[in-house]
Protein backbone atom coordinates (compact mmCIF):
# COMPACT_ATOMS: atom_id res chain seq x y z
CA UNK A 1 0.00 0.00 0.00
CA UNK A 2 1.40 3.18 -0.78
CA UNK A 3 1.43 6.35 1.21
CA UNK A 4 -1.45 8.04 0.02
CA UNK A 5 -3.55 4.89 0.14
CA UNK A 6 -2.42 4.51 3.50
CA UNK A 7 -3.62 7.83 5.17
CA UNK A 8 -6.88 7.36 2.93
CA UNK A 9 -7.90 3.92 3.91
CA UNK A 10 -6.61 4.21 7.50
CA UNK A 11 -8.11 8.46 7.63
CA UNK A 12 -10.20 7.83 11.07
CA UNK A 13 -6.82 6.45 12.71
CA UNK A 14 -4.84 9.01 11.14
CA UNK A 15 -7.13 11.76 13.10
CA UNK A 16 -7.33 10.10 15.95
CA UNK A 17 -3.33 10.25 16.17
CA UNK A 18 -3.02 13.58 14.66
CA UNK A 19 -5.55 14.76 17.24
CA UNK A 20 -3.66 13.25 20.36
CA UNK A 21 -0.18 14.49 19.32
CA UNK A 22 -1.78 18.13 18.76
CA UNK A 23 -3.47 18.38 21.78
CA UNK A 24 0.10 16.87 23.45
CA UNK A 25 1.97 19.33 21.64
CA UNK A 26 -0.41 22.07 22.53
CA UNK A 27 0.02 21.52 26.40
CA UNK A 28 3.94 20.87 26.13
CA UNK A 29 4.32 24.13 24.67
CA UNK A 30 2.00 26.09 27.49
CA UNK A 31 3.87 23.59 30.28
CA UNK A 32 7.54 24.94 29.15
CA UNK A 33 6.25 28.69 29.29
CA UNK A 34 4.80 27.65 32.86
CA UNK A 35 1.30 27.47 32.32
CA UNK A 36 0.06 24.62 33.89
CA UNK A 37 -3.69 25.42 34.37
CA UNK A 38 -5.01 24.89 30.59
CA UNK A 39 -7.63 22.32 30.08
CA UNK A 40 -8.49 20.70 26.82
CA UNK A 41 -11.34 18.60 26.63
CA UNK A 42 -12.57 16.29 23.71
CA UNK A 43 -15.77 15.98 21.87
CA UNK A 44 -17.26 11.98 21.85
CA UNK A 45 -18.33 12.82 17.98
CA UNK A 46 -18.89 16.44 16.33
CA UNK A 47 -22.20 16.79 15.97
CA UNK A 48 -21.45 19.93 17.79
CA UNK A 49 -18.48 21.11 14.99
CA UNK A 50 -15.46 20.56 17.18
CA UNK A 51 -13.13 18.12 18.20
CA UNK A 52 -11.55 19.98 20.98
CA UNK A 53 -11.98 22.17 23.62
CA UNK A 54 -8.94 23.98 24.72
CA UNK A 55 -9.71 26.92 27.75
CA UNK A 56 -6.83 28.88 29.48
CA UNK A 57 -8.40 31.56 32.18
CA UNK A 58 -11.05 33.49 30.47
CA UNK A 59 -10.90 32.02 26.73
CA UNK A 60 -12.73 29.39 25.87
CA UNK A 61 -11.74 27.54 22.16
CA UNK A 62 -14.33 25.10 20.41
CA UNK A 63 -11.84 24.01 17.65
CA UNK A 64 -12.27 22.32 14.60
CA UNK A 65 -8.88 19.96 13.50
CA UNK A 66 -8.76 18.88 9.81
CA UNK A 67 -5.80 17.15 8.31
CA UNK A 68 -3.66 16.97 5.24
CA UNK A 69 -1.12 15.64 3.74
CA UNK A 70 1.67 18.43 3.19
CA UNK A 71 1.98 16.62 0.03
CA UNK A 72 -1.48 16.61 -0.88
CA UNK A 73 -3.48 18.66 -3.41
CA UNK A 74 -6.56 19.69 -1.32
CA UNK A 75 -7.31 23.21 -1.14
CA UNK A 76 -10.65 23.68 0.84
CA UNK A 77 -12.13 21.64 3.95
CA UNK A 78 -15.91 21.59 5.09
CA UNK A 79 -16.81 23.26 8.27
CA UNK A 80 -20.40 22.44 10.34
CA UNK A 81 -22.03 25.81 10.64
CA UNK A 82 -22.89 24.61 14.31
CA UNK A 83 -19.19 25.40 15.00
CA UNK A 84 -20.08 29.10 15.14
CA UNK A 85 -22.90 28.54 18.15
CA UNK A 86 -19.65 27.90 20.23
CA UNK A 87 -18.00 29.98 22.32
CA UNK A 88 -14.39 30.74 20.19
CA UNK A 89 -14.71 28.56 17.24
CA UNK A 90 -12.50 28.25 15.20
CA UNK A 91 -10.79 25.68 12.47
CA UNK A 92 -7.18 24.58 13.13
CA UNK A 93 -5.72 22.79 9.67
CA UNK A 94 -2.53 20.42 10.16
CA UNK A 95 -0.43 19.22 7.86
CA UNK A 96 1.46 16.40 8.16
CA UNK A 97 4.33 14.43 6.47
CA UNK A 98 3.91 10.73 5.66
CA UNK A 99 5.03 9.64 9.46
CA UNK A 100 2.64 12.03 10.81
CA UNK A 101 4.56 14.86 11.80
CA UNK A 102 2.86 18.13 12.74
CA UNK A 103 4.70 19.94 9.86
CA UNK A 104 2.25 23.12 9.21
CA UNK A 105 -0.86 24.83 10.55
CA UNK A 106 -3.25 27.02 8.68
CA UNK A 107 -5.63 29.20 11.13
CA UNK A 108 -9.17 30.01 10.75
CA UNK A 109 -10.94 32.44 13.48
CA UNK A 110 -10.99 35.01 15.08
CA UNK A 111 -9.26 36.74 18.02
CA UNK A 112 -8.97 35.15 21.01
CA UNK A 113 -12.80 35.63 22.63
CA UNK A 114 -13.95 36.55 19.36
CA UNK A 115 -16.83 34.09 17.64
CA UNK A 116 -16.23 31.84 14.71
CA UNK A 117 -15.88 34.22 11.43
CA UNK A 118 -18.71 34.41 9.45
CA UNK A 119 -19.58 31.35 6.98
CA UNK A 120 -22.79 31.74 6.10
CA UNK A 121 -22.38 33.36 2.57
CA UNK A 122 -19.77 30.60 1.72
CA UNK A 123 -20.49 27.74 -1.08
CA UNK A 124 -22.78 24.71 0.59
CA UNK A 125 -21.25 21.84 0.86
CA UNK A 126 -23.02 19.05 -1.07
CA UNK A 127 -22.87 15.50 -0.73
CA UNK A 128 -20.45 13.00 -1.84
CA UNK A 129 -22.30 10.65 -3.37
CA UNK A 130 -25.42 11.00 -5.50
CA UNK A 131 -29.01 9.81 -4.63
CA UNK A 132 -30.86 7.12 -6.23
CA UNK A 133 -30.99 9.66 -9.49
CA UNK A 134 -27.57 10.60 -9.30
CA UNK A 135 -28.29 14.43 -7.73
CA UNK A 136 -25.48 15.11 -4.96
CA UNK A 137 -27.97 16.74 -2.25
CA UNK A 138 -26.76 20.13 -0.41
CA UNK A 139 -25.84 19.65 3.53
CA UNK A 140 -27.67 22.98 3.97
CA UNK A 141 -25.31 22.72 7.43
CA UNK A 142 -21.94 22.94 6.06
CA UNK A 143 -19.72 25.48 4.51
CA UNK A 144 -17.09 25.00 2.28
CA UNK A 145 -13.99 27.01 3.18
CA UNK A 146 -11.02 27.81 1.21
CA UNK A 147 -7.34 27.60 1.88
CA UNK A 148 -7.10 30.76 0.90
CA UNK A 149 -9.06 31.93 3.83
CA UNK A 150 -7.19 30.57 6.35
CA UNK A 151 -3.91 32.36 7.39
CA UNK A 152 -0.37 30.96 8.10
CA UNK A 153 0.78 30.28 11.12
CA UNK A 154 4.66 29.96 11.51
CA UNK A 155 4.66 27.58 14.66
CA UNK A 156 3.12 26.17 17.63
CA UNK A 157 3.95 28.97 19.78
CA UNK A 158 2.09 31.40 16.79
CA UNK A 159 -0.63 28.87 16.86
CA UNK A 160 -1.38 29.49 20.59
CA UNK A 161 -1.66 33.16 20.17
CA UNK A 162 -4.03 32.86 17.62
CA UNK A 163 -6.31 30.39 20.48
CA UNK A 164 -5.41 32.58 23.53
CA UNK A 165 -4.62 36.15 22.24
CA UNK A 166 -1.26 37.71 21.95
CA UNK A 167 0.24 37.86 25.85
CA UNK A 168 -0.34 34.13 26.16
CA UNK A 169 3.14 33.29 25.61
CA UNK A 170 4.73 37.05 26.84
Amino acid sequence: MDEKQKHSVHSTLRENIIEHLFAGELLRRLWQHDIFDAEILKSEFDAGGYDLVLTYQNVTRHIQLKVSRETGSRTEINVSMRLAEKPGGCVVWIFVDDALNLKAFRWFGDPAGGPLPNIADKKVLKHTKGDANGIKNVRLGHRVIKQSNFDTVADIDDLLRCLLGDAILS
